[in-house]
Parts: structure tokens; C-alpha cells; sequence
């Protein structure tokens, strides 16, 4: 049996994408659909379905509410997403076909930007998903190196992890740092695409990679022995290749406002964890502009 986790917040409407993505595939194992949330609203949408077993989490962030679906699934495998985007077709069955390896201990999905490609935020979403993250995690799996798994569909062994720090401003990162430091391989299904709406307003943009980096910040302390994907000195090797992604006249400067961009959040990162040391309530914002 597997359990599909859907971590979600103020998310009625997106959830019923969600949960029928799950739903119409042909999924080759028994499974069950757990959703998780802290409002009344997203848990009534979320239970009308007679499938969908639905736990109402203390709204203290979603690392605390995957610490719950943890203990409540009853699968041997569990697969994570969010209540904010939607799975492709056979996404399951594809995860699932690498972890019939006893050796692997998670396998992450593949996101798809769904945003316009013509806007310079849309062109920064398809080339961090494209050109950044799909690029490096087929590189790293073919040369069987450590990997992150993407929080937008990833699948991992139940047991390997019982529960994450509650302040973890990278969930999905900490898990993939915690079932590799067990010795289990972390593999990469590309097939296994998630549909991913990425902030359309500069203001949210800043807020999510704020977080996300700010949780390889954390990364690096918690487990200073692991070299994760996502560094200040990885990206910027990586800065000019990514020139090569750009096709009209405009996404060079897109491009160029990009790094400029990626620096600013970088040095907002170590202000937020090391020189004010915010709280994590603080730097875990709501993006709005994703819904």
C-alpha cells in the first residue's frame, strides 16, 4: 500500500485539482490519500471525496504537519505534494518503478513550470525548473550522486524518516539529506512530472527563494558532511552556461536581472540566519501569488 501526502494551507479550490490527479491515474498499487491542513475551508473541499482521509494540522508550518502524516500513513511508501499543484499522468506508477530498487530511499519528480515563458518571472521559472533543476538532478542520478528530491512530488520509504525539525525552511531537502546520511540512494524519475504555478509578482518571488535557500543555510550546518545541490559558488558556475537557454532578445536580460537578483536574496539569507537569526515563523511567508 502507498499513502499520497497532500500538505496544504487556505487551499479549497487548487486541492480539488490536486486530489483528482491523483485520482484519474492508473495507480498499480492499493493506495490511500491523506490531506493535511490547518483551515476548515481546504479540509471540507478535500473531504467531499470518499477516497481522501483528511487531519486537521496545528498550522505551525508544514514541516510540524508532515511530522503528523508521518505517523498517520499506513503505506510503505509514501508520496509528498502540495495542495497547490497538480500531478501528471502515471506520475505515481513512475516513482514507484524506481523504488522497486531496495537500495533507493527516495525518488523525486519532476516540476513543470506552468507560468507564461514570455514574462521575465515565467522565464525564470522555466530556467530554474528546466535548465537548473531538471538538468542537475538527471546529471546527479546518472552519476549516482547525492540529490535533493523536489516538495512538489517526491516518494520515500515509510520508516527511513519519522520526523524532521519543525523550523526546517527546506522540508524536502532535509528528508533527501537524511535518508542519503542512512545510506540509501536518492534517484531522479523525469517522467514523474508535477505542474507547478511559481510566484508571478517580484515581491512573493523574493519571499519563496528567500526560504528555500535559506533552508541550504541550514542545510550546511545540519549536515555539514553532505555537499547538497545548492550553493552561493554551484550557482554562480553555473550563471553563463545558463545563457545558452535564452532564445529572442529579451531573456538575455531577463537573465542578466535574474543573478542580479539571486545575489540580493543570497546576502537577505545570511542577514535572515545569521546576523538577526530570524525566527522561522518570520521567513516561512505565505505566497500568495502561487494559489
Amino acid at each position: 500500500m502507498i499513502s499520497i501526502i497532500i500538505t496544504a494551507y487556505k487551499e479549497a479550490q487548487s486541492i480539488k485539482k490536486c486530489i483528482d490527479s491523483f485520482l484519474s491515474q492508473n495507480i498499480k498499487e492499493n493506495y490511500e490519500i491523506i490531506v493535511l491542513a490547518p483551515d476548515e475551508e481546504t479540509l471540507e473541499s478535500a473531504g467531499k471525496y470518499k477516497k481522501v482521509i483528511t487531519i486537521k494540522d496545528s498550522g505551525k508550518g508544514k514541516p510540524t504537519a508532515l511530522n503528523l502524516a508521518f505517523m498517520a500513513a499506513k503505506g510503505s511508501i509514501l508520496i509528498l505534494t502540495d495542495g497547490d499543484v497538480y500531478a501528471g499522468k502515471n506520475s505515481v506508477n513512475e516513482l514507484l518503478e524506481k523504488l522497486k530498487d531496495k537500495k533507493t530511499g527516495a525518488v523525486s519528480g519532476r516540476a513543470i513550470s506552468t507560468n507564461p515563458r514570455n514574462t521575465m518571472l515565467g522565464f525564470w521559472s522555466h530556467l530554474l525548473t528546466d535548465r537548473g533543476a531538471h538538468e542537475e538532478r538527471k546529471r546527479l542520478s546518472k552519476e549516482n550522486k547525492f540529490l535533493a528530491c523536489s516538495g512538489y512530488l517526491y516518494a520515500v520509504r515509510k520508516g527511513v524518516i519519522e520526523s524532521i525539525p519543525n523550523n526546517s525552511l527546506s522540508d524536502d531537502a532535509v528528508i533527501s539529506h537524511i535518508i542519503y546520511k542512512k545510506g540509501y540512494k536518492i534517484d531522479y524519475a523525469e517522467k514523474a512530472e508535477v505542474y507547478v504555478k511559481y510566484p508571478t509578482n517580484l515581491k512573493d518571488w523574493i519571499k519563496q527563494k528567500r526560504r528555500s535557500i535559506g533552508g541550504y543555510v541550514q542545510i550546511s550546518k545540519w549536515f555539514p558532511e553532505n555537499k547538497g545541490m545548492r550553493t552561493f559558488s554551484k550557482e554562480s558556475s553555473h550563471f553563463f552556461k545558463a545563457l545558452s537557454y535564452c532564445k529572442n532578445i529579451k531573456e538575455p536580460f531577463y537573465f542578466i536581472i535574474l543573478v542580479i537578483f539571486r545575489i540580493y536574496v543570497w546576502l537577505l539569507t545570511i542577514w535572515d540566519l545569521k546576523i538577526t537569526k530570524k525566527e522561522f515563523s518570520k521567513i516561512w511567508q505565505r505566497v500568495e501569488s502561487t494559489k
